[in-house]
């Protein structure tokens, strides 16, 4: 394990992976995540900046949130984001539902031409073999 000093109140703590932040600050920020999508949900033509304000909650986390598929705004709010790949208007993720498929569908391709490029071991029973030098 991995002993890290939390970026939020530098206390130490042991460091499993993702945010390096302590089990205490995490579980205060789902606390505030829970109630920023209540706020949401609550006030659905809100804009980021307003909600930052309202619920003492930064923009950029607002964004982490949203890029995570975490928080989603409905089609008619006042709030979208670009698509990273298109610039399709998106309200949450980082890519439209389009370049998602289509990332996915290169990645399945890539994937089965390795399969196909990587050569067949035949079986030769139980015998050992050594190489030379």
């Amino acid at each position: 394990m991995e002993v890290r000093t939390c970026r939020r109140c530098r206390r130490l703590f042991n460091y499993l992976g993702g945010q390096p932040i302590c089990p205490a600050c995490r579980e205060e920020q789902e606390k505030i995540f829970y109630e920023v999508k209540e706020y949401i949900r609550e006030n659905p033509h809100v804009g980021i900046r307003e909600i930052a304000e309202n619920m003492d909650v930064t923009t950029s986390q607002l964004q982490q949130w949203v890029r995570e598929e975490r928080l989603q705004f409905s089609e008619d709010s006042d709030i979208a984001l670009q698509c990273e790949n298109c610039g399709a208007k998106i309200y949450t993720g980082r890519y439209c539902d389009n370049c998602k498929n289509k990332l996915a569908n290169n990645l399945t391709k890539a994937f089965a031409k390795e399969e196909q490029a990587a050569p067949k071991k035949e079986k030769t029973g139980n015998k050992m073999r050594f190489m030379k030098n």
